[in-house]
Parts: structure tokens; sequence; C-alpha cells
């Protein structure tokens, strides 16, 4: 497995979204600015994507969620639509991603799978086995699963994908190897 050191993709942003100046944190801004159009950039949905995609092999990362009331994380397919309309983050579309929404942990399949959390998880991680097929996601301080996408069908690249949904942002974290 190899710990991927994600760095946020400004060419991907929202134009409601602000990212630091490292590219590890992103959160929504009040107004929305004044970004050049390309073909990356979301314009339908406040997301933004990692830099670096990947199409082979096993990822993982973390992302710090504390304190947050609403967020989705994981991963989309390279094509994933970021121009029209609404929409609908499921496997279908591209999207392997879990949320926070209204006290409610889902995996945003089709139709929605209610995740019964234990514990509100502080810093979540997110692990791809692009080869067996797999986006698992994990409460890092619990080290407990959280649900897992299992038997998909890759063949694409895949990006991490962050959806902050409010001001506080949502933080990408160095991952601890010593354990």
């Amino acid at each position: 497995m190899q710990v991927m050191d994600v760095t946020l993709d400004p060419d991907t942003a929202h134009p409601h979204l602000i990212l630091s100046d490292d590219g590890k944190q992103v959160r929504l801004g009040d107004t929305k600015q004044d970004l050049p159009d390309n073909p990356k950039r979301f314009n339908s949905s406040l997301c933004v994507l990692g830099k670096e995609g990947f199409s082979s092999g096993r990822f993982y990362y973390e992302v710090q969620v504390k304190g947050k009331t609403a967020w989705v994380l994981g991963v989309v397919r390279e094509s994933v639509n970021r121009k029209k309309g609404a929409i609908t983050e499921s496997p279908e579309s591209g999207f392997w991603t879990v949320n926070l929404c209204d006290g409610v942990y889902q995996a945003l399949t089709d139709p929605r799978i209610i995740l019964p959390l234990r514990e509100e998880p502080q810093k979540v991680g997110v692990f791809v086995d692009y080869e067996e097929g797999q986006v698992s996601f994990f409460n890092v301080e619990a080290r407990c699963h959280i649900y897992s996408f299992s038997d998909q069908t890759f063949t694409e690249k895949l990006y991490p994908f962050f959806h902050p949904n409010e001001s506080d942002p949502l933080v990408i974290c160095p991952v601890d190897v010593t354990d």
C-alpha cells in the first residue's frame, strides 16, 4: 500500500471553495471567486479533486473532519460530470463516496445506505485497491471500518474527492505510519 500525499487541485475547485496556500485544506467561502473556467473545474457541485490520480495499485490517505456537521469524501473517476446540473453521487456516476449530512452518515449509493456509526469520526481514512475494485473508509482514531464499496470495476484514473459543505475546513492530514 502506498500512502498518498494528497494536494488539492485548484483547477478543479468550484469557485465558491477556498483552498489553503499549501493545498491541504478546503472550505466553503462566502462569495463566488472570479476564476477562469476550464474543463477540469466543477461548476455545479461545491467540490474539488486531488491533483494526483491513479490507475493501478493500492492507495491510502486521511482527512480530518473533526467539528464538521456536513461533508463528502471519497474518490471519483476522471470523466465524472463536472459541469451540468445536479450531480448524482453514486458508483454508477463515477463517485465512490461517503458523507455526513443532518447528523446521518451515508454511503452515497442509489439508494443511499445509512451507516450506523458508534462514534463520530474525527479523521477518516480512505483506502483504494484499484485492481480489486475496492474503496474503503475508516474511522482512524477508533480504528474501525466505516464502509466499503467492493467488486467495483475501475477503467480510468481515480482522484481523491472533497466536498466541504460548510465554512469549517476539510483538512488532509499526514498519515502516521508508525502504528
